[in-house]
């Protein structure tokens, strides 16, 4: 096992100068769901930001989620095998940080529509997409900022399903004394394995609660390596975001491109430089970045589950893409003078 109380975890560089340097945590899971590898204190408690989007969405479908959709489904449809209830590709969005595209807004008002709500009915706040062309092409068709555009109405729209599956009041879903929130968070503390510690007011709105970045990690792969017996909740969100990356974060996005890369792996980025992913397999891993900034976390990540052997043990990875991922270049001139390098040696 690595270990070290304070490491730099990238470098960024130029040539040969060392531009800046970026400090955090981390921590890798083994199989067996044993820490095999850390850097910095992972047993601190971070605000995981989006990153429990998936935690939450397995706790929404023990919440009502499904009987939203009880009836609107016609007797066939979807996959083969698939569970009744809301579809893959609904679940997916329901997990998803979206870029505003097209098809995962398309995808919101599905769910919306299932529950039979508007989009003036979500709580999060009017936003433009968070994906650089959507936003482009939305303010060049005169456009501006909306509910359905903020990246977590997907999440919003899913909370609104399970009251309307529940029979739980609209208004006021988000207290965390909501009959829905007191369920999501008895889930989330059932993942991470241990009580939350506080809980806040997330960028969208919803109760964000604080956890370890250890137990992110544990829940992550709890939700990852869930069995291939009858369909549970933890499966159906790993076999949704594995069936549908674009729609969790969005062509180009670091969530969605890892899992493109590496089909067995779920993974969820969030703001302030946090990051989750796991394998089928049982690895997995969660970063925070101190500064809270997001270039280096997905590198990060990348090169401690390369570290720890998960990729080597996929024989789906695209080994090249990952390196392209975890060393992504610095350019001048337009062309490439640098990249972002993960050092785990000890600062000094």
């Amino acid at each position: 096992m690595l270990s070290a109380a304070d490491l730099g975890v990238a470098d960024l560089g130029v040539d040969v100068l060392v531009e800046s340097r970026v400090r955090g945590t981390a921590v890798v899971l083994d199989p067996a769901g044993a820490v095999m590898l850390s850097v910095g204190d992972p047993s601190a408690v971070i605000s995981p930001r989006s990153t429990v989007k998936p935690m939450q969405a397995v706790g929404m479908l023990t919440a009502g989620l499904d009987r939203a959709f009880a009836g609107l489904r016609a007797p066939g449809s979807g996959a083969p095998g698939e569970a009744p209830g809301i579809p893959a590709e609904l679940l997916a969005i329901v997990a998803s940080s979206h870029s505003g595209e097209p098809e995962q807004v398309a995808a919101v008002r599905a769910v919306l529509a299932a529950a039979g709500r508007a989009p003036d009915d979500l709580a999060c706040p009017p936003d433009l997409p968070l994906g650089r062309l959507a936003q482009q092409r939305h303010l060049a068709a005169g456009g501006g900022p909306e509910r359905l555009l903020m990246n977590c109405s997907g999440k919003h729209a899913g909370m609104l399903a399970c009251c309307a599956g529940s029979g739980w009041p609209t208004e006021g879903y988000l207290d965390p004394a909501h009959p829905l929130q007191r369920r999501i968070r008895a889930v989330v503390e059932e993942l991470v394995g241990g009580p939350v510690a506080a809980t806040a007011v997330d960028g969208c709105g919803a109760p964000l609660f604080g956890i370890p970045l250890l137990g992110l990690a544990r829940g992550m792969r709890a939700i990852a390596v869930a069995g291939t017996g009858p369909a549970s909740p933890r499966q159906r969100v790993a076999a949704a975001m594995r069936a549908f990356p674009a729609r969790v974060g969005g062509l180009g996005r670091a969530d969605t491109e890892l899992m493109l890369a590496v089909p067995s792996i779920i993974a969820k980025d969030g703001a302030e430089g946090v990051t989750v992913a796991a394998t089928s397999a049982g690895f997995a891993a969660a970063v925070k970045i101190e500064d809270g900034s997001q270039r280096a976390a997905m590198p990060v990540l990348i090169a401690v589950l390369w570290h720890a052997g998960a990729f080597h043990a996929d024989a789906g990875a695209d080994l090249a893409r990952l390196a392209e991922l975890a060393s992504p270049p610095v350019l001048g001139g337009g062309v490439e003078v640098g990249a972002l390098r993960v050092v785990l040696d000890a600062a000094g």
